[in-house]
């Protein structure tokens, strides 16, 4: 067999023929194509003779599976049936990316069960299981995404042999044992993805890779800061209303949300660390069955910021605040009231803790439905 080779150094001005490499994959072709990580061989899993073919060439029996490789993050609900807010908490962080999941799975509760590629589940599924990979490439999700059908693959080498990081390394090991190979240059890690089985609210590492422990562990946190000037007022008030809230629309307690993956935490811009909530504030919440005794303030660091998925801010000059500590962390914080600021409080009466309390509830109480949305559409 001849095997063929595209030179794509990237999508644009090689889309007619990368469309006619994912034609070829659906058609049952062998396709060596790159990743962030290393060169992958790929196959339609729907097809028998394609997968009798990549398990021969990787000397693989039946019983092991391959990893799903998806063009997009959201095509995961094809292979899910009741996603955890953990799974879906890493696909919204880590993908695209270097990250491989072994997630838990009722295989005859999944889109797939019901859709015309049910008779070749063995093929995807292995004991409850499925092992799911989305590559941070621009040339392999246009070929995923266009083949249209389940596509499985596998490192671009022989048994026994070292994962490629280039094109030439590929052709050497399969040349004319593949169809197609897609040549996109040397892989930007030329590293091995990390790989982590997802069960329930809980994970362990199977393969270490590109992404550390570390990383992931900072990943598997849905981390929410709420920020004011001296964090005795304000932020701990939305901290509180917030935490509550989100208890209740989880049916859990407050003090159970860490367990389940998500903190709420509140920060100053300006603040001394260990100051109680102002009396004003301690009142207001009083007054909500909330008890701010035992809070503590803290300042705005940037391990803080970094770690955080949303934060959100009482005014204006706090973002500002917070964007001169830490630049990279624009994209995730918003005004906690997009609709004004939520002036200070202190030193003034009961009242006018009150209104603030009561701006703060009602902003909390939407921010918590774009949150759900988030977390439910991941």
């Amino acid at each position: 067999m001849e095997t063929r080779i595209i030179n794509a150094p990237c999508l644009r001005d090689y889309e007619n023929a990368l469309a006619e490499v994912a034609a070829a994959l659906r058609g049952g072709a062998l396709v060596v194509f790159p990743t962030e990580t290393v060169y992958g061989v790929a196959a339609n899993a729907a097809d028998p003779d394609a997968m009798a073919r990549l398990r021969a060439l990787k000397s693989r029996e039946n019983a092991q599976p391959f990893t799903v490789h998806l063009g997009r993050p959201s095509d995961a609900r094809d292979y899910v049936s009741s996603p955890s807010p953990l799974f879906r908490r890493l696909v919204r962080k880590a993908w695209p990316g270097p990250l491989s999941i072994v997630a838990h799975t009722d295989p005859s509760r999944t889109k797939l069960a019901a859709g015309k590629w049910a008779d070749h589940a063995d093929e995807i599924f292995h004991e409850g299981t499925v092992g799911l990979r989305c590559p941070d490439h621009d040339v392999a999700a246009f070929i995923l995404s266009r083949a249209e059908v389940p596509i499985v693959a596998s490192s671009a080498n022989k048994a026994g042999m070292p994962p490629p990081h280039d094109a030439h390394q590929a052709i050497a090991d399969l040349s004319e044992q593949v169809d197609f190979v897609v040549d996109s240059g040397r892989t930007r890690y030329a590293a091995a993805s990390t790989v982590i089985e997802v069960n329930g609210a809980s994970w362990k590492m199977q393969r270490s890779g590109r992404i550390d422990e570390r990383t992931i562990r900072r990943m598997e946190k849905s981390e929410t800061v709420f920020v004011c000037t001296g964090n005795s007022c304000r932020s701990p008030m939305a901290e509180h209303l917030f935490r509550r809230c989100l208890a209740q629309r989880l049916d859990k307690k407050p003090e159970e949300l860490e367990t389940e993956g998500y903190v709420v935490t509140s920060a100053g811009v300006f603040a001394f660390g260990g100051s109680p909530a102002s009396h004003g504030a301690l009142e207001a919440m009083q007054r909500r069955g909330i008890d701010l005794s035992d809070h503590r303030s803290q300042p705005v660091t940037v391990e803080l910021l970094l770690a955080a998925e949303k934060i959100y801010t009482m005014t204006p000059e706090h973002r500002r605040a917070v964007l001169e500590l830490a630049p990279g962390v624009a994209h995730k914080v918003e005004l906690l009231d997009a609709g004004a600021a939520i002036s200070d409080p202190i030193g003034g009466e009961a009242e006018v803790y009150e209104r603030c309390a009561s701006q703060i509830e009602q902003a909390v109480r939407i921010r918590l439905k774009e949150f759900e949305h988030e977390d439910r559409d991941w």
